[in-house]
């Protein structure tokens, strides 16, 4: 989720933590816990701090240790240890359940998504993503909206409004955990150009109704499209991953290695030959957007495959050229 709906959802989580007798008729207490559920939503996102260092360490790090399962603790006990330092004395069970709660909500939510987490370390380091909520959702942040508008107002009581919340919402991820499974169950159904050891994935869009889709055939091309509103697909480009020595030796640039580390079963390379050497881009067949794949790790290269500058992120392709210099070469 973007960081947006996570506040929203941190204070969502305070009205229901009403429900405990102790926090309801605590003030104190429930200053506390609803300070612990807006860190505890917002902790596991502290990683975007790498963007200071490089995008490169940003793009590897990020959703990574810091939505790992020694984590869920790590962030419960720093941020509940916090609260007891400035709001001394207080009930700390309450608050420590509750912040546990907020972290817990922050990763497993992250899972729905395209972006995915590292939710499994130590156990494994792959990268786990669904492919089910847009990472940012409509119903989930404006749901939030009106309920914490209805409290703040007195319109009606968080004991009713905010389980009222969380059980619609544990009724849509549940109704769009079905969806898309049977979606991309039938997909090959719907495609009139559907041959054997074609693989489908279906991504969600901000449209409810609308999903992309990204096939690969055994060729490893890969096919991009839209699975309309009507139930028809609409397919719209199509790339073929290319293979040159430049492209292998690629691989061992930082910067590369970083963009392959996080998209490895996504990534699709390619090279634009130049009277000084090789531009090699890997972009990622998950992210198409106005006909263009912004989330790119490119390397310049001379002929002799000497590093010239490289750079990993979220660039158009104008803005790309720019970056590189290529105007220039």
């Amino acid at each position: 989720m973007d960081s947006g709906t996570h506040f929203v959802v941190g204070l969502g989580l305070a009205g229901l933590a009403t429900i405990d007798p102790a926090v309801s008729n605590d003030p104190n207490l429930f200053i506390s816990v609803l300070v612990g559920t807006v860190l505890g939503s917002q902790a596991p996102d502290t990683d975007g701090l790498y963007r200071f260092k490089s995008n490169s360490a940003y793009i590897k790090n990020h959703r990574g240790l810091s939505h790992s399962l020694p984590a869920l603790f790590i962030w419960t006990f720093l941020i509940t240890g916090l609260i007891f330092l400035i709001f001394q004395p207080t009930p700390i069970l309450h608050v420590l359940l509750w912040v546990f709660i907020a972290v817990c909500v922050h990763v497993f939510s992250d899972l729905f998504n395209t972006y995915g987490t590292q939710a499994l370390r130590p156990i494994s380091d792959k990268w786990i993503s669904w492919n089910i909520i847009h990472i940012f959702d409509p119903i989930i942040f404006f749901s939030h909206v009106f309920a914490l508008i209805l409290w703040v107002f007195h319109i009606g009581e968080a004991t009713l409004i905010f389980p009222m919340l969380y059980g619609f919402l544990i009724a849509y991820y549940i109704w769009r955990t079905a969806l898309h499974y049977f979606l991309q169950k039938n997909l090959y159904k719907k495609d009139k150009k559907y041959q054997k050891d074609d693989t489908y994935m279906l991504i969600p869009t901000i449209h409810l109704s609308e999903w992309n889709i990204v096939k690969k055939n055994k060729n490893n091309v890969h096919i991009l499209g839209e699975l309309k509103r009507n139930g028809n697909i609409q397919w719209i480009d199509e790339v073929q991953c290319k293979t040159h020595p430049a492209i292998e030796i690629s691989k061992k640039n930082s910067d590369i290695a970083s963009f392959l580390y996080f998209s490895s079963q996504y990534a699709c390379s390619d090279i634009i030959i130049h009277s000084w050497g090789y531009e090699v881009r890997w972009f990622d067949v998950r992210y198409r957007h106005r006909k263009q794949y912004p989330f790119v790790g490119v390397l310049l290269m001379k002929k002799d495959y000497t590093p010239i500058k490289s750079y990993v992120g979220w660039l158009n392709e104008d803005k790309l050229s720019k970056r590189l210099g290529l105007h220039e070469m």
